[in-house]
């Protein structure tokens, strides 16, 4: 047992004010990913800032329509939250196809966000991993890679982002809400986490000692036809091999006007699948439309020598929640 300090702030300054005192410090709300990181000697923090009492763990609407939920809100409260599930249903089951709900009974927005790859080579202190230890080489690009990346991964990383969570997020043009010693900020979901490219140790865009304080779901984007899907290895408590989160409105005459889309397990983030959006911008809601828009994103996939499958896996979840979502005399 490494041992560490604990803090408990009673604001939010406080929580930041407490970071840069701290160095080597680190935010702890739920822990269901930090905590398990810690018993794998992987993350050793100095100290804890314990954030899980902090007054942001209310989902509030606001009144331009949109809807603001709070970083400590537990996964299981937001999936079951009614503006949730009625506004924004992919959200809803990207969540409950996450966890258990004994997970999701800890778990937080921000955590969420958070949470670092389950690659194994990551998680075993004793294998080369340049996300853990930069330098040491990428255990995984020669070894087993059978659920890593097929697209943005780099000769340092390819390793994939675990969040169901966050894939709907991205598709959801939702932004993360930031506080820090420069003040406040916000980032779209999409754009908060990184490639791996040379620098694969540096998961997201967020700043040292920033604290996630909430995330803000647009009123655009609400009450759109949205939906879900993952495949995994068994039925429940896996992470996905691919997923996809889909929104989509289809006019009257059968002509796609929003479009967002957005893949998981496949890259060391969410991949919002732009190419595709924009194709599908202005098309007809058909088999042959929503083929060719995924394929322009899928194409440019670069698999491993053990994960090609992703690809057509991908594009068959991609093209069934497609279908699903668009009118059946637009599909006809």
């Amino acid at each position: 047992m490494k041992p560490f300090g604990y803090v408990r702030p009673g604001s939010v300054q406080e929580a930041v004010e407490a970071f840069a005192a701290h160095p080597r410090a680190h935010y702890l709300a739920g822990g269901t990913n930090l905590v398990d990181l810690m018993k794998l000697g992987v993350e050793q923090p100095a100290v804890l800032i314990d954030v899980g009492r902090l007054p942001l763990d209310t989902v509030d609407e606001l009144p331009d329509g949109s809807l603001r939920v709070g970083a400590t809100v537990r996964n299981s409260d937001l999936a079951a939250h009614p503006a949730v599930r009625d506004r924004y249903p992919a959200l809803s089951q990207a969540l409950l196809a996450g966890a258990s709900a004994q997970l999701r009974n800890a778990a937080t927005t921000g955590g969420n966000l958070l949470q670092r790859t389950r690659c194994p080579y990551f998680q075993d202190p004793d294998k080369p991993c340049n996300k853990r230890a930069p330098g040491s080489g990428c255990g995984a690009l020669d070894g087993v890679h059978r659920d890593h990346a097929v697209l943005g991964h780099s000769p340092h990383c390819v390793a994939t982002h675990p969040s169901d969570m966050a894939v709907a997020l991205a598709a959801l043009d939702a932004r993360v809400e930031l506080y820090g010693t420069d003040g406040t900020r916000s980032l779209p979901v999409a754009d908060f986490h990184r490639l791996p490219g040379d620098h694969p140790e540096r998961d997201t865009e967020i700043r040292p000692g920033e604290l996630i304080t909430g995330v803000l779901l647009p009123a655009a984007t609400a009450f759109a036809p949205s939906a879900y899907r993952k495949a995994r290895d068994r039925a429940s408590y896996a992470f996905a091999l691919a997923s996809v989160a889909v929104l989509l409105r289809v006019s009257d005459s059968g002509v796609i006007t929003q479009a967002g889309l957005a893949f998981g397990g496949l890259a060391h983030r969410p991949w919002r699948a732009r190419h595709t959006e924009r194709a599908l911008l202005g098309a007809p809601a058909t088999p042959a439309a929503f083929e060719g828009a995924v394929a322009l994103e899928l194409d440019a996939a670069e698999p491993l020598r053990d994960n090609a499958y992703k690809v057509p896996l991908a594009r068959n979840l991609a093209l069934d929640v497609l279908a699903r979502l668009a009118p059946a005399h637009a599909t006809a």
